[in-house]
């Protein structure tokens, strides 16, 4: 091997050439580093209607430090998303010196057992608000399967002109709603939304006169509905 200068040679230029990578790196590294590449600017995209310009303040000061180029995007980005009413966020750096951040704030659909909201992607969130919103009842893991039924028996109740004020999924998957008017409607385990479709195209000729005296109706039989008024038997 000694001997073999081919060999030699090519060892020795390739020592060489992985010394100049690691010295040109560490360089690159310290220059990176240094304080002439400073963040002078944090830019949102749009304005948030939620969150303050305090709570913002406050996550820049506390996570997001180094220069425009070490600066930790992704610890930055969990701060804002840490923040009540933060959706997502998206952070990138915005030559020459400052960063961008795009904020999606919740938009609250429902209560959720009375402890969180859940917003229009029926995805639960914790926040506080004074907006008259439906009630979500039902398991942890139910929020999506209650969001996309609210939605669809919404508007199979157009025609009524009424909307619901809650839903509720017991434990036993039964679901049961409530109108805005104080009607509770018990729909059972199947077929929801053609049972509520039967109820509301009778509607006009059943119940529309004594609407406001009704205050369940029974629709889990096959071909009919039970209305029960204040001092009936449940």
């Amino acid at each position: 091997m000694w001997d073999n200068h081919r060999l030699l040679r090519f060892i020795a230029n390739l020592l060489f050439g992985v010394s100049v990578l690691l010295v040109l790196a560490g360089a690159a590294r310290y220059v990176l580093r240094l304080p002439v590449f400073p963040l002078n600017t944090v830019e949102l995209v749009a304005a948030p209607q939620r969150v303050s310009e305090e709570q913002l303040q406050k996550v820049v000061h506390e996570q997001v430090s180094g220069n425009f180029f070490t600066v930790d995007l992704g610890r930055a980005r969990q701060g804002f998303e840490a923040l009540p009413w933060v959706r997502k966020v998206s952070v990138r750096r915005k030559f020459p010196w400052g960063l961008q951040v795009d904020v999606e704030e919740h938009v609250a659909l429902a209560r959720w057992n009375k402890t969180a909201l859940v917003n229009t992607h029926g995805e639960m969130f914790v926040a506080q608000t004074d907006e008259m919103l439906p009630d979500f009842i039902g398991q942890p893991d139910t929020v999506m399967q209650v969001t996309k039924l609210y939605g669809e028996l919404n508007e199979v109740l157009l025609p009524m002109r009424q909307q619901i004020r809650q839903i509720s999924l017991s434990p036993r998957f039964a679901w049961q709603v409530k109108l805005d008017g104080g009607m509770v409607l018990e729909l059972g385990r199947e077929e929801m939304q053609a049972r509520l479709a039967r109820f509301v195209k009778v509607y006009p000729y059943s119940l529309a006169v004594s609407a406001q005296t009704v205050r369940r109706v029974d629709l889990r039989y096959r071909n009919g509905f039970s209305a029960y008024m204040p001092g009936s038997e449940v």
